[in-house]
C-alpha cells in the first residue's frame, strides 16, 4: 500500500490495531506505553515495539511530548500507520524519529498482523 511519509525510516513487527483515534496525553502512559484512556478498545494494551495503526489523533498538543517521551522511555511503538496523521502525531513522531506513513487504508490491518514500513518511500506492507 503506498502512502505519504510523516518520519522516514524503517520498521517491522507486529501490528496493534485500533479503529478509533488514539490521544497520546491522557490516553497513553508515557513510562510504560500502556493505553490508558477508559472506555478504549487498546485499554490495558501496550504500544512497545509494535507497528502501532490508528485512524488519527486527537486531543491535546501535549501528544506530540507523550510520543516523544515514549521513544525517551523505550516503550515507542517501532512504527505508526494512520488514515491521516494530523499535527500532533506527525510533531511527535518527527521528534521521537518514530517512523510513520498516513494516507493508509487501516480496515485491512488487524492486530498481529506483521506489517513492513519503509516510510522513506512510503511504503506499508502485510507480510
Amino acid at each position: 500500500m503506498k502512502g505519504r511519509m510523516i518520519s522516514p525510516g524503517k520498521a517491522e513487527g507486529e501490528a496493534i490495531v485500533s479503529k478509533e483515534p488514539i490521544g497520546f496525553y491522557g490516553g497513553i502512559d508515557a513510562k510504560t506505553g500502556i493505553v490508558i484512556e477508559k472506555g478504549h478498545e487498546l485499554e490495558g494494551k501496550c504500544v512497545k515495539d509494535k507497528i502501532l495503526v490508528f485512524p488519527c489523533g486527537k486531543g491535546s498538543t501535549v501528544g506530540s511530548y507523550v510520543i516523544y517521551g515514549l521513544k525517551i522511555n523505550g516503550v515507542a511503538p517501532k512504527a505508526i500507520v494512520n488514515e491521516e496523521t494530523e499535527t500532533i502525531v506527525a510533531t511527535g513522531v518527527i521528534l521521537a524519529n518514530i517512523p510513520c506513513v498516513d494516507g493508509i487504508k487501516i480496515n485491512k490491518f488487524k492486530t498481529g498482523d506483521k506489517i513492513i514500513i519503509d516510510a522513506d518511500k512510503g511504503i506499508v506492507e502485510l507480510k
